[in-house]
This record gives C-alpha cells, sequence and structure tokens, in this order.
C-alpha cells in the first residue's frame, strides 16, 4: 500500500484584476492541481481542504499571506507535498526559490509544477526548476523595464501617471482638472506660510479649521485620504512643482498637460523661503541642550521628561523638559490634566529655592540638582520631590536630616522616609508648575505664589477680533446703521478669533491683566464651541481650563 502524501495547493495572481469574477484564475489554478493530484491517488496522494492562495501579490516578493501560511503549515508538519500550476507562481526570484526549496528540503517536502511535469525529488528537476526560475527573473526584470520606460517617457509628454490624486485637482479620463475649492485652498497655504506662517503652525490651524486631506475613491471602491494634514503635507504642498502645471520625473521637471493653480513667483518665494529657514536651522548648534534633570523629571502619568530647547526671536535660546512621547510625534489626551512640557528655567529655579530653604546650605545653584535631586513628579495638583539626604546636609544621619527638613516645612508641605530607596526623602509639595501662554508659572500655595501672567496670544488675538468686527460693522460697538450693512468674517478661523470679542467684560477684563484661568490658551478656546449668554460663558470657561 503506497504511503499516503499530503498535498497543499498554491496558487497565485500578481494582479487584483477579475478576482471578483465567481470563476476567476485562482480557481482555475486549483482545479487544474486538484486534477493532477488526483491522477496520482493511486500513489497515496490527496489533496489538503486549506486554499494557500495569493491574489493581487507579485512573485517577486516573499510578503504573501497564504505564502506564509504554507510554510507555517510545512514548518508543522502538516504537508509532504506543494503543488503549483507553473513554477512562477510560487515565486518569480532565483534567490527566493533557493530559499524556498531549502526549507522543503529540510522538512522533507517534494515540490511538483503541474504543466512542467517535475519535481524536486531529483536532481534533474532541481535544474530544470533553476533554468525556468532564471527565464521567469528574466521575464519579469524585462517587463519592469519596459514599464519604467512607458513611464519616463509619459511623463516626458506631461502626462499624469497616476498616484495619489493631489489637492487642488480632480482626475477626469486619466487627467488632472483644477478643483476650484481645493485650489483656492492651496493658494491661501502658500499665501500664509509668505506671510510669515510656518507649515507646524499652519497644519494647526487648518485642523482647528475642519480642513481634511484630499478625499478619493480608488476604482476598487476604497475611501482613501480625508485626514488632517500635518506640517509633512504642508511641506509637500509647497514644495510641489505639481502646482506649477509641471511633472517631475526624477531630476528631470517637464510642462505637464494640466493647469498651474500658483505663479511661478509665489512658488520661487516659498521656495526662497523655506531654504532661508533651512539655512538658519543648519547654521544653530545640532547638540541638543543637557539639563541638570535629565533621567530625574516625570509627569503625572510616569512619563520621563526629556531636556529640549527652541530658539526664539533673535536667536535667542529657550530651554525646555517636554515628556518623551510628545517629542516622538506622539499625541495625548489633553483632558487629563498632566503637564508634558515646561519650562526648564522655571522649574529649575522653583527646586533650587526650595532645597535652598530647606537645607543647611545656601548656595545651591542649578548644577547642584544633578547630585541633590533623585526624582521629580510633576503631578496634576503638587509637585513630588525625592532628595538625597546625605548631599543635602552632608554628615549628618538620614533620620536627623529627616526631622530638620520637617522643621523647614512651611503650611501644605510634607516630608516623608522615601520607601524602597535608600536614605531617601519625599518631599510633598502643593505648588504644581504648569504653562500659561507659553511660560511657566506656580499654582497653589500662597496667593504671592500665583503672580499675573498675561498671555500676549490671547491678548493679541482679542484685539483681532475687535478690530476685524469694526473693519466688517459687525462689531457690538457699531451704531445701527452700520450694523445694516455688517459682513460675516470671510474664513472659518477669522470667525472663530471673532468671537473673542463676543465674550463677557469681565472674561475680557481677565485676559487683559493677565488675570484668566490657568488652563486657559487660544487654542483651548477656539477648538471650544462658546456659549452666546455672558451668564454661560464663565462655566464654559472653567470647563476648557481644566482641560
Amino acid at each position: 500500500m503506497s504511503q499516503k502524501l499530503r498535498c497543499a495547493i498554491y496558487t497565485r495572481k500578481s494582479s487584483e484584476e477579475g478576482l471578483d469574477q465567481s470563476f476567476n484564475s485562482l480557481h482555475a489554478q486549483r482545479e487544474a492541481c486538484e486534477a493532477y493530484v488526483l491522477s496520482q491517488a493511486g500513489e497515496g496522494w490527496s489533496a489538503l481542504k486549506t486554499a494557500y492562495d495569493d491574489g493581487g501579490f507579485s512573485g517577486g516578493s516573499m510578503e504573501r499571506p497564504g505564502l506564509a501560511q504554507l510554510l507555517s503549515d510545512i514548518a508543522a508538519g502538516k504537508v509532504d507535498v506543494v503543488v503549483v500550476y507553473k513554477v512562477d507562481r510560487l515565486t518569480r526570484s532565483l534567490a527566493d526559490f533557493a530559499k524556498i526549496v531549502e526549507t522543503f528540503d529540510g522538512r522533507g517536502v517534494s515540490f511538483v509544477s503541474v504543466t512542467q511535469a517535475f519535481n524536486t525529488t531529483s536532481s534533474m528537476g532541481r535544474l530544470t526548476l533553476n533554468v525556468l526560475l532564471s527565464f521567469a527573473q528574466f521575464e519579469r526584470e524585462v517587463t519592469g523595464e519596459r514599464i519604467r520606460d512607458k513611464i519616463a517617457a509619459s511623463k516626458a509628454k506631461g502626462m499624469w501617471m497616476g498616484g495619489i490624486i493631489p489637492l487642488g485637482y480632480d482626475l477626469h479620463d486619466r487627467k488632472l482638472i483644477i478643483n476650484l475649492a481645493e485650489a483656492e485652498l492651496v493658494r491661501d497655504i502658500f499665501a500664509r506660510y509668505l506671510a510669515g506662517a510656518s507649515a507646524a503652525s499652519l497644519a494647526e490651524d487648518l485642523e482647528r479649521a475642519g480642513v481634511r486631506s484630499k478625499a478619493w475613491t480608488t476604482r476598487a471602491g476604497r475611501p482613501m485620504g480625508g485626514k488632517v494634514m500635518g506640517k509633512g503635507a504642508i511641506v509637500h504642498i509647497l514644495q510641489s512643482r505639481l502646482y506649477l502645471g509641471e511633472i517631475v520625473h526624477k531630476d528631470h521637471v517637464h510642462t505637464g498637460e494640466h493647469e498651474a493653480i500658483v505663479s511661478r513667483e509665489v512658488f520661487d518665494a516659498a521656495a526662497a523661503q523655506m531654504a532661508a529657514k533651512a539655512a538658519l536651522r543648519r547654521s544653530r548648534p545640532s547638540r541638543a541642550v543637557a539639563g541638570p534633570l535629565k533621567g530625574r523629571l516625570f509627569d503625572g502619568s510616569g512619563q520621563p521628561m526629556s531636556p529640549s530647547f527652541a530658539y526664539g526671536k533673535a536667536g535667542k535660546l529657550h530651554r525646555y523638559y517636554i515628556a518623551m512621547a510628545l517629542q516622538r510625534g506622539v499625541k495625548l489626551a489633553q483632558a487629563d490634566g498632566f503637564i508634558r512640557r515646561v519650562s526648564a528655567p522655571a522649574v529649575e529655579g522653583f527646586l533650587v529655592g526650595i532645597l535652598n530653604r530647606i537645607s543647611t546650605r545656601d548656595d545651591l545653584e542649578t548644577a547642584d540638582l544633578q547630585d541633590v535631586v533623585r526624582r521629580v513628579e510633576l503631578r496634576t495638583d503638587e509637585t513630588h520631590l525625592i532628595i538625597d539626604p546625605e548631599m543635602l546636609l552632608p554628615g549628618e544621619h538620614p533620620e536627623l536630616v529627616l526631622a530638620a527638613v520637617r522643621k523647614t516645612l512651611v503650611e501644605g508641605e510634607q516630608a516623608v522616609a522615601e520607601r524602597g530607596q535608600h536614605n531617601a526623602i519625599r518631599l510633598v509639595l502643593p505648588q504644581c508648575l504648569q504653562l500659561r501662554g507659553g511660560r511657566t508659572s506656580i499654582r497653589g500655595g500662597s496667593a504671592d505664589e500665583r503672580p499675573r501672567r498675561i498671555n500676549p496670544g490671547l491678548v493679541n488675538a482679542l484685539k483681532r477680533a475687535h478690530a476685524d468686527l469694526l473693519e466688517l460693522k459687525a462689531s457690538p460697538l457699531s451704531s445701527r446703521e452700520d450694523l445694516q450693512s455688517a459682513v460675516a468674517p470671510g474664513t472659518q478661523h477669522d470667525r472663530q478669533v471673532c468671537r473673542l470679542a463676543l465674550m463677557s467684560p469681565d472674561i475680557q477684563r481677565q485676559i487683559l491683566v493677565g488675570d484668566q484661568p490657568p488652563g486657559m490658551t487660544l487654542r483651548n478656546i477656539l477648538k471650544t464651541p462658546m456659549p452666546l449668554a455672558w451668564a454661560d460663558q464663565m462655566a464654559w470657561l472653567e470647563a476648557i481650563s481644566r482641560g
């Protein structure tokens, strides 16, 4: 009696075209392979019910789900023979085929091609396979060269050769046709960039205004695009010569068949401005500024905060500590209230002041934080400081240091021995460091420790709101005659800014003197619908201030 051989039938088709038909190429391949296996039933062959199919996958890559499942079942000892319609259905790469055959040999699995009538159990069969695969790989490379040559020749004529449809255009009969509304948005992006806006600020403004990337549907009916446009998308728009009516292929630029959206003067001005900014960045030190609290500062969620820096006006250096997740570009929820970005001088100065008060030394400086401080936790309602008693009061017993520290504490402060850390003291402070209008302030403690902080961004936005409404004759201060000819703000962003002038006089007064709630920022106000009734606005303001 012949030994039973379990046969796995593998099928593949390079394109997705026709796969939605009731009987397609994959079905035809499997039917032929099943007939071949049935003809070998006398030898103990039987086809496995598992379908190892790869529809729409190239034979030049090993990244195929059906092939991965086949190799996994072979490794598990579930397959004795692999049957394919033609050898190039398994792979078109000679190097990949060598790896596959090595895997087959290692598990004692044979390989059979139905239309080419050979298998890998003999040396002659292997030689024949290698020859066939060499021709298959040659055919694939020649086909690739033909396609690349055709694309180059078509682009030289200015033809659009497919890909993601760019913002500002629609596709009609394989040609790019201007979409008037989107084209106006593209021109607005160029204009605002030339007016001084950065790519990052443009992305934030567009997100607040609800603007999304180009939305379109593939021929297979799958929706694409419609996502938030980040800084990279804005930079891509500003650099794309497509908006000049040109087609780029490698290092060559050709006149396109489509119409331009921006003039060459505008495009060149944006390119020059971008190049100037890049040159300025390159001229600045690239090495990150170190901080004495590196590896010691954490936000309320336990996320480490790493030193970072930025340059302001006139090249002034600003140092920060920023949560590692934010530095990696991860978007975190604002509602949890955690402080994930804080001014380095503010947090370092605050800690130096505390340590000089509780220590017998009064000459501690910022650089000493690295030796004295073991860990700082910036929680939502308080600050936790773990310190080294030996560095704080040299030569004293830890218990005596703890007792001495407690004598220096003021109302609301606590000092306890830190469990799990040898000779450490945890100092719990009622103050909370937080950002207000781009600056760091201290919340908690006495009233003297809560200085007023005027937020320039809020103040300027409030001034602009009143000025715009006056110009549009829509200000609450306008006369009845002017209000009859009032005009609404033109853009979503302008409408959001103008509503600041409709806030209650008490709230506007708080903004002007810097007495607004700590969490009140321009971004929070613009992204949250504001009630019209002044009586409801204070509760609304407190809600957005809490995040």
